[in-house]
Formats: C-alpha cells, sequence, structure tokens
C-alpha cells in the first residue's frame, strides 16, 4: 500500500490547525473585548446609579414643592391674624424665622415660617378639620432625632373661633404664645421644656436637610422682609402680606445613601455643609454693592458653595465630606404666587 495519499492527509491536517501564535493572538484579542465590555458596564452601572439619585431628589423636591403650592395657595391672607415669618428685628408677633447653623451664626441656617391655611389638618381624635395651622423647619435638633436635618410640616388642625375645640386665634393672640413649637427649633425637647416638640410634626422632605425663602413684593423687588419700604411700610401691622405678590422658595436635597456617606465622615459635616449655604440675605445681587436680589440668585449662590465643598472635600469649618456624596446634592427652586390684595 502507498504511504504517499496518507503523508498527504497529515500535511493537510497540519495545515488546517492554528499554530501557537493565532492562538495567542486569538486570546489577547478576546481578553480586550472581555474588559472592554466589562468597563462598559460598569460606566452603565454608575450612570444609572447616579440617575437614580437625581430622580430620587427630583421626586422629593417636587413632592415638597406640591403641598406647599397646596398650603400657600389657601392661606389666610389677612390682617388680623399672625404670620410667623422672617423680617428685621427679633420675634414680636411676626418673626424673623431664622434658625441657627452649626457655625452659630443666627443668619446662617434654615428658616421656619408659620401661619394659617384652609387646608385639612387632623384634631388628636383623628377627626379631618376645615382649617390648620401650618408650619415648616428644617429640625435643627441633634443627631440622634430620627428628624435631624430633615425637613418637616406642621398641619395642626383647627376650627374658627366660636366652636369647640381648637380654635384659630386672632390678634393681638400670636402664634407663638399658643403653639411655641411653630416658632422654635432647638434640641431643648423634654426634661420639662417642650418649646421644640409637637406630634403634629411630620417629615415631608427626608431628603431636604436646607430651607430658605424670600419675598417678591408686588413692586418687582426680591427681598427678605415681607413690606415695602419705598411704600413707608416697616412692619405687617395693618397689611398683613399686603405688599407680597409671591414666596420664593429654596431647597438643598440629598440622597439617602449620600447623607449615610456624609454622616460617616463627621456628624457635624452635613450640618456645616447647610450652614456654608449663605441665607438670601446675604447672598449675592447684582448691581452696586450686590444689593439687588433677584430670583435664582440665592440658588446660585448654593451651588458656587456646593462647588467649593466638592472641590476641598470639606466645609469652610474644615470638617470632611466625600466629593462623590457632595455631587449627589441638587439644588431647587421655585416661586409661589400669594395672590395677595394690593395695598396703598
Amino acid at each position: 500500500m502507498s504511504r504517499k495519499p496518507i503523508a498527504i492527509a497529515v500535511a493537510r491536517r497540519t495545515r488546517e490547525a492554528f499554530t501557537l501564535v493565532e492562538l495567542l493572538v486569538s486570546v489577547f484579542v478576546v481578553t480586550i473585548i472581555i474588559l472592554m465590555v466589562a468597563q462598559l458596564m460598569t460606566s452603565a452601572r454608575a450612570v444609572t446609579r447616579s440617575g437614580n439619585k437625581h430622580i430620587d431628589t427630583g421626586t422629593q423636591a417636587r413632592a415638597v414643592f406640591d403641598r406647599m403650592a397646596a398650603d400657600f395657595a389657601q392661606m389666610l391672607k389677612r390682617i388680623d391674624v399672625d404670620y410667623y415669618v422672617k423680617g428685621l428685628g427679633a420675634y414680636q408677633g411676626h418673626g424673623n424665622g431664622h434658625g441657627w447653623g452649626h457655625q452659630g451664626n443666627g443668619d446662617l441656617g434654615s428658616d421656619q415660617i408659620a401661619f394659617f391655611s384652609q387646608v385639612p389638618g387632623y384634631y388628636p381624635s383623628g377627626a379631618q378639620s376645615p382649617i390648620s395651622l401650618v408650619a415648616y423647619r428644617v429640625n435643627q435638633s441633634t443627631s440622634t432625632n430620627p428628624a435631624y436635618l430633615r425637613l418637616e410640616r406642621m398641619g395642626k388642625g383647627l376650627v374658627w373661633n366660636g366652636q369647640n375645640s381648637t380654635p384659630l386665634v386672632f390678634l393681638p393672640v400670636t402664634i407663638g404664645s399658643m403653639w411655641p413649637a411653630a416658632i422654635n427649633n432647638s434640641s431643648s425637647c423634654g426634661g420639662g421644656n417642650n418649646n421644640s416638640c409637637d406630634p403634629n410634626y411630620e417629615i415631608i422632605g427626608p431628603g431636604v436637610f436646607r430651607f430658605e425663602y424670600y419675598y417678591v413684593l408686588k413692586n418687582g423687588r426680591a427681598t427678605d422682609v415681607p413690606w415695602n419700604t419705598d411704600a413707608g411700610h416697616t412692619s405687617l401691622a395693618g397689611i398683613g402680606l399686603g405688599d407680597v405678590e409671591a414666596i420664593g422658595v429654596a431647597i438643598a436635597v440629598i440622597d439617602s445613601a449620600s447623607r449615610a456617606l456624609i454622616d460617616a465622615a463627621s456628624p457635624n459635616s452635613l450640618d456645616d455643609l447647610a450652614s456654608d449655604m449663605p441665607d438670601f440675605r446675604s447672598a449675592r445681587g447684582r448691581g452696586v454693592g450686590n444689593q439687588t436680589k433677584y430670583i435664582g440668585g440665592l440658588e446660585a449662590d448654593w451651588q458656587t458653595s456646593l462647588l467649593n465643598v466638592i472641590s476641598a472635600g470639606q466645609t469652610s469649618n474644615s470638617t470632611p465630606v466625600p466629593p462623590e456624596a457632595a455631587k449627589a446634592i441638587r439644588i431647587y427652586g421655585r416661586t409661589f404666587d400669594l395672590k395677595t390684595l394690593p395695598t396703598f
């Protein structure tokens, strides 16, 4: 039998097989492809995670603003009732509304506001009321409080005077004299001092750690004083909120995962970060001396403060803040038309 056909078959099989170099090149190419796919998947997860955080903060902001819109739209805009709103001077029937930030400056820290509104509230019995005392604050008690540095809303059920249950009060009776928790916000709760405690407060914005508001007057000016000084007005007496066209609100919101990272860095980090965000009074304006405030200016200042914290990795008080966690913070603003009657 001839061996030639066998030799030819062996040679053909040899030519059809991969060489060692070809196998190594193939393995290298496959490895590169796998690494590229893994990197794409990692990037996609990071983008998705960031997007989900943005959706979470955006959803919270929308819910908070929708609740405020209903409360402000039904506000009792009368001259014979009290408002706890910020203005010049200490609280004397009408307050400045400022909280205290960790940096210890009375002009730093989230605002408070309290007013009467024709929105449903609840009595202790659970029955619904036709009118409420509404108050907003960022709880600034202690880090052990589950509500600490979270936006709270009070909806205390009231009735008109002359009826049973707790009535709405008229001047000279003030909100603070009847419901001290509506105008106080400190760690003094319990131990016989309950000025900051009220069971009708509930957390409405668990990610909202900074809350500031200002006024847009009927003359178009944005200010932290709820009356028109050009018209000779120096208080709410006799005019109520008649000079105010709208209330502007700014909030800073963080998702729960990023908040946990900041809290782990230092218990004071988020409070210090909030204190770095200026009040409307100290925010930059336009014109000579930056005195003229404008809608959106406060939010722009907050964004600048936030970028500084992200860049430095710490607050101005040198408390650490993980930059990646700070990047998840979002700032939102909205104005609410009060539809008040004109004053003369």
